[in-house]
């Protein structure tokens, strides 16, 4: 994919997925995937190297709608 996007590294101040060394088709790992959703797209190493902050987010995740799930047809006829 070619843009029109040259700007020094220091002049960038948009999104990281616009910067030119980073790589869209390559595989980002949940814990790059957190770091962008969490920053807005402005930083995808803000959670750090480290997979772990990135797999506690996402079971977070699945376990929240799991119980909503569960909460949601346990309790349907109380009301």
């Amino acid at each position: 994919m070619r843009t029109d996007f040259d700007f020094p590294k220091g002049q960038l101040l948009g999104p990281v997925v616009f910067r030119p060394d980073f790589n869209q088709f390559e595989g980002i790992g949940s814990n790059q995937a957190w770091s962008l959703f969490f920053t807005a797209g402005q930083e995808d190493k803000a959670l750090g190297l480290n997979s772990e902050a990135g797999r506690f987010f996402t079971n977070l995740l699945l376990a929240i709608g799991t119980a909503g799930i569960l909460w949601a047809t346990l309790f349907r006829n109380v009301l």
